[in-house]
């Protein structure tokens, strides 16, 4: 059985030891490869040759820097296809599915190499009399890259080319069930031509996680997860000193309005709650309506969900794939099962789907209407494909339904009206909107915002200034001539 490598110092290597985690084909329920867990001795090698190659990157004149980038993005869309097959292979997702990740991953590389001209510094002569001051932007060092299972090329992309590109150097480490894109995104890397040792990949779990989070030479931390593991990554960072940026669990609703246009929409809202086999943090996962339209979105929305096909996301006309592992989807059919015993009516139940002996962690759309704020499916994170539906009284009740979730990553609206819009966008505590778009994700050079337990640090992910920050520090030069 093949054991997946790291990359370090321009190099493809072996681990030591046993593969202690089994990569899956989802859809064939079956094991293609290992990863063993890194040892502290392997994080501190390639955190040291990060250190060692951070010393030279950050002399590399910027527009340099930037010319690696553009051929970087231009392997990467070369490369596109045998990637997003990779990545299928691993995760589950359809084929187009994982080209949309890799599209938002270049996006990013795209995104740096202009963010590049935002370190500009800051200066004023004469603030005393032949006294003058600046400020200019430094990089800080080494980061390390925590990234999660369900995008394994975009989000490990929402950090790796900005850091770079301010001049630090990286660590990678990619989820264990899901480590084959990023080591397959290290040959790209390799090819470009980025000096060794700016990008290195270690594999591995918790262990790992614990051994970048306490090895002093790596300045900051970026990481996606689950909120549990983000709040401990953020406060183990801290107190080692770094700086630390968390995204975390989400509980996304999406509200129609009786005025939606629903023939325009229903495939966008479909899109939301059961692409990626709604194991994404931008998901839709509550559906609520008001008692004048609740039946006719209902309908509307289960004849879609019908219409889906689920199966193996390598084969052509597949809408869904599976979820990443066996234990996910029993997790996943738990909580259809605990909202059928709190009251919830199963409209549409995705534990019958018949996949014609296909192995694999398949689970179909679910749609589970009256769903109430206090049952598990409305408070917690599902991350599968199921649709909680609620019926609020109001416009002003939903408002409140919605912000009395600890979560706030994201939350559409789907209306025709300019009023209950501006309403939706001002009072809604959540850090990305959606207005008739059911994936409110953020192009490249915007923050991926989050708010409440969906974030924890002051600098967010992904573009715009947030970045600029986090991966530089203020330096102010005062002289007398």
């Amino acid at each position: 059985m093949r054991k997946i490598k790291n990359f370090v110092n321009g190099k493809f290597l072996e681990p030591e030891g046993e593969g202690k985690y089994e990569i899956y084909n989802p859809a064939e329920g079956k094991v293609i490869a290992t990863v063993p867990e890194a040892r502290r001795e392997d994080i501190d090698d390639a955190v040291d040759k990060a250190w060692e190659a951070q010393l030279k990157w950050s002399k590399v004149p910027i527009t340099d820097r930037i010319k690696f980038l553009f051929k970087l993005e231009n392997i990467m869309w070369d490369e596109i296809d045998d990637l997003a097959k990779v990545t299928t292979m691993e995760h589950g997702k359809t084929v187009e599915e994982s080209k949309g990740d890799i599209i938002r991953a270049i996006q990013n590389v795209e995104s740096a190499a202009a963010a590049t001209y935002h370190i500009m510094g800051e200066n004023n002569r004469n603030i005393a009399r032949d006294v003058d001051e600046e400020l200019i932007r430094v990089p800080l060092g080494v980061f390390g890259i925590i990234s999660p299972f369900n995008f394994p090329v975009m989000i490990p992309f929402w950090f790796i080319p900005y850091a770079i590109a301010m001049g630090n150097t990286v660590v990678v480490k990619p989820s264990e069930k899901t480590p084959m894109s990023m080591e397959r995104s290290m040959e790209m890397i390799k090819k470009s031509g980025i000096p060794d040792g700016v990008v290195q990949l270690v594999n591995g779990g918790g262990e790992a996680v614990n051994f970048m989070l306490e090895n002093k030479k790596i300045s900051g931390i970026s990481f996606v997860g689950s909120t549990p593991v983000a709040k401990y990554v953020y406060e183990k960072g801290v107190s080692y000193g770094k700086r630390v940026q968390a995204g975390a669990s989400a509980k996304n609703f999406v509200m129609v309005m009786p005025d939606a246009d629903l023939d325009s929409n229903m495939s966008n809202m479909i899109g939301s709650f059961f692409g990626n086999a709604g194991e994404r943090c931008l998901a839709g996962s509550v559906l609520v309506t008001l008692p004048e339209n609740h039946d006719m979105v209902i309908r509307k929305f289960e004849e879609a969900a019908k219409k889906l096909k689920v199966g193996n996301g390598l084969e052509s006309g597949t809408d869904m794939g599976p979820l990443i592992r066996k234990d996910h989807m029993e997790r996943v059919k738990e909580y259809i099962a605990s909202a059928e015993k709190e009251g919830g009516k199963i409209i549409l139940d995705g534990r019958e789907i018949d996949m014609k002996g296909k192995e694999g962690f398949f689970l179909g759309p679910t749609i589970i209407d009256s769903v109430l704020p206090s049952m598990k499916v409305a408070k917690e994170e599902i991350f599968g494909p199921v649709a909680s539906v609620m019926t609020a009284n109001d416009f002003d009740e939903a408002i409140d339904i919605i912000n009395s979730s600890r979560y706030g990553n994201a939350s559409t609206i789907y209306t025709t009206s300019g009023h209950y819009a501006r309403e939706y966008t001002e009072r809604v505590q959540a850090g990305n909107i959606g207005i008739n778009i059911g994936v409110a994700a953020p192009i490249a050079f915007y923050p991926f915002s989050g708010f409440k337990e969906s974030f924890f640090g002051d600098l967010h992910p992904q573009g715009g200034k947030d970045h600029i920050l986090f991966f530089t520090e203020r330096k102010v030069i005062i002289s007398k001539w």
